[in-house]
């Protein structure tokens, strides 16, 4: 969906479909968790969780990969039909989410650090848990944003005249 103001993708986006991609942010939410459970007793000194923690974090960095690709892939096809999409309106659901979507994935990838910062010194691989919930803002920005449309340059290549 296009619109002509980046300030009306809020709307835009809400009338489109208010509960559109729940599953991602429910998702998001679900492997913050998840490394929470792990990561937060390991590092407090629960020694027998220190396979798991290493593996759901390893594994969740893996699940990361296939939804950046599939997020950039999707969002590259978008920009070739005439949306104009920014790195900050992809991932960073700038002016292409509705506040509460913006709000949940953002806040997700945000928690996921700070849970990171607090468990790091036991479980390094922890640095890379983030990649999923910041994955999954530019997933729901690659199927579900609003952008504006490309400017057109009147047929002409190049930057120069």
């Amino acid at each position: 969906m296009r619109v002509s103001d980046p300030t009306d993708a809020d709307v835009a986006a809400t009338e489109r479909a208010p509960d559109a991609g729940a599953w991602i942010v429910r998702a998001a939410w679900s492997s913050v968790a998840l490394y929470a459970v792990v990561a937060v007793p390991f590092a407090l000194g629960v020694d027998a969780l220190e396979g798991a923690a290493v593996a759901v974090s390893l594994g969740l960095f893996l699940v990361s990969l296939p939804v950046w690709i599939y997020a950039f892939l999707r969002a590259v096809g978008r920009t070739a039909a005439g949306d104009e999409i920014q790195v900050a309106s992809l991932f960073f659901l700038a002016g292409s989410a509705p506040r509460r979507v913006r709000a949940h994935l953002l806040g997700a990838t945000v928690v996921c650090i700070a849970i990171v910062a607090a468990t790091a010194a036991s479980n390094p691989f922890g640095v890379l848990v983030p990649m999923l919930p910041l994955g999954g803002a530019g997933l729901w920005g690659s199927i579900h944003g609003v952008f504006p449309p490309r400017p057109s340059r009147g047929g002409q290549r190049g930057g120069r005249r």
